[in-house]
């Protein structure tokens, strides 16, 4: 459905500024709505960033708010972008929507923070450790397939032509956790050690000796993205739903924190070497 299509940086900015603009004239959402003969809830809902606008809609609604000029043609540029399609929705018959959004915002962002706990994290996970760790998060079985293709396909973000910039702090027990078999766990910290050579990679790791800290509630990751005036976004994902926090305060306390983590964790050149002493464990 294209009232379910994941929002890109460009639809959310679009959303944002239509609000702005509509803020800025004397007409309410009821007006507006009546004025272009829709519903209060379809305004709403392009307002929002929930549904996409078409283009004829948009150009209907910059009229009316007599928008012209470069910043017509850049609101016009956001509309036609923020329609296209990507990779992800392919795949909306498995994916939660929040995760395709996920999926979405990645695809956009100039870089990535990760915070992980438990599990390796998804962009840095060889197919076999993520097929396998699937079987303990609660994936129906006829989905796993196409589950392990999206993870595989969604870590291009790293090697294409601008790639994202990765920084993961991953707590020690994502290294030390048997969850998965020796063979297949010896594969995907070896994996790790060629991720971190990456110059777009930074992996270091939160060893047990730094003792309790901030940020041990959780996994998140923060989005940053090039676009001007795009806020940072944190993602929280949990069993059954997923949640995304763009409040400007609550947005800086996560920022706040991974720094902290950052500095509690091991360098880059320690890291490699606590990983390959791991590795040269496993039996």
């Amino acid at each position: 459905m294209a009232g379910r299509r994941s929002p890109s940086v460009r639809s959310r900015q679009l959303a944002a500024a239509l609000r702005r603009l509509r803020a800025s004239t004397t007409l309410t959402g009821d007006e507006v709505a009546t004025r272009l003969g829709w519903s209060p809830s379809k305004l709403s809902r392009i307002e929002t960033g929930h549904t996409a606008i078409t283009v004829p809609d948009l150009s209907r609604l910059l009229d009316l708010y007599q928008i012209a000029g470069p910043l017509r043609d850049r609101l016009a540029e956001l509309g036609r972008s923020a329609s296209r399609r990507g990779w992800w929705d392919a795949y909306d018959d498995t994916l939660r929507h929040e995760y395709s959004t996920l999926l979405a915002l990645e695809d956009d962002a100039e870089s990535e923070f990760s915070y992980n706990q438990l599990v390796i994290p998804g962009l840095l996970q060889i197919e076999a450790y993520a097929r396998e760790i699937s079987s303990f998060l609660n994936v129906p079985p006829g989905e796993v397939n196409r589950r392990v293709t999206v993870r595989v396909t969604r870590q291009l973000v790293l090697t294409k032509q601008n790639p994202l910039e990765l920084v993961a702090v991953l707590d020690e027990a994502c290294l030390r956790r048997r969850a998965v078999r020796s063979s297949i766990m010896s594969g995907q910290l070896s994996h790790l050690i060629d991720m971190a050579r990456l110059p777009n990679v930074t992996i270091q790791v939160l060893p047990f000796a730094a003792g309790f800290y901030e940020g041990m509630a959780g996994s998140f990751k923060i989005l940053h993205f090039p676009e001007e005036g795009a806020t940072d976004v944190v993602f929280l994902e949990n069993m059954t739903s997923d949640l995304f926090i763009e409040s400007e305060s609550e947005v800086f306390r996560y920022v706040r924190v991974f720094g902290k983590l950052r500095e509690l964790a091991l360098g880059e050149e320690e890291t490699i070497a606590l990983v390959e002493q791991i590795a040269s464990q496993i039996e």
